[in-house]
């Protein structure tokens, strides 16, 4: 994403907006009544450009898939929905597709599944995901992995463990380490956009 925020943007578009709406109600030589119009729908701007900032703060967000780290779950150009609300009321669950803060940069924007809870001991063998000494199931959701050793590690506390779905081609926890709690901007919950591809993360 670039380092210019969406809701940089809205409160930038905010502050032209309520500046424009005091200058024209000063602006004594345009008609009262013209006047009045211009107030209302600067007015109406203003608080659809507020409502847009609550929202995206702190309800749901789309973003937008660059890569193919998470194929065949997410394509690229894909447009999802993340839910930002969603872990304020539960936790983190293992098989979530999160969006967060890469650690190494949190300017940057990744999405990825959640492998490893705090405290797990994740193992990866020929790129298939062990547990705590047992085999993940990950039937459905992965493209098959040709290669990948690593571990085995134990998840820290309030730190998650991620892979991408593409396994053979995807930049995640066995190269940039654990994601802090404080880094998870939400879950992953809808592509809307391509149209055929419409539909719940899973």
């Amino acid at each position: 994403m670039s380092s210019l925020s969406i809701p940089t943007v809205i409160l930038s578009v905010s502050a032209f907006l309520l500046a424009s709406r005091i200058i024209v109600k000063r602006a004594a030589q345009i008609p009262a009544a013209v006047r009045t119009a211009i107030v209302e729908t600067l007015d109406a701007c203003l608080f659809a450009a507020l409502l847009s900032l609550v929202i995206i703060t702190f309800v749901v967000q789309a973003f937008y898939i660059p890569s193919g780290s998470m194929e065949p779950t997410l394509m690229v150009d894909d447009r999802i929905l993340v839910a930002k609300f969603m872990y304020r009321f539960k936790p983190v669950h293992r098989g979530d597709v999160i969006v967060f803060r890469y650690p190494l940069n949190p300017q940057r924007d990744f999405v990825k599944r959640v492998m490893g809870l705090p405290g797990d001991r994740v193992q990866l063998k020929d790129g298939v995901v062990h547990l705590d000494g047992t085999v993940l199931s990950e039937k459905g959701y992965t493209i098959k992995p040709d290669f990948g050793n690593y571990g085995p590690v134990t998840v820290p506390a309030s730190q998650y463990f991620v892979l991408g779905d593409n396994r053979n081609n995807s930049e995640d926890s066995r190269f940039f380490g654990y994601v802090p709690r404080g880094n998870v901007i939400g879950k992953a919950i809808f592509i809307y956009w391509p149209l055929p591809r419409i539909g719940f993360v899973h």
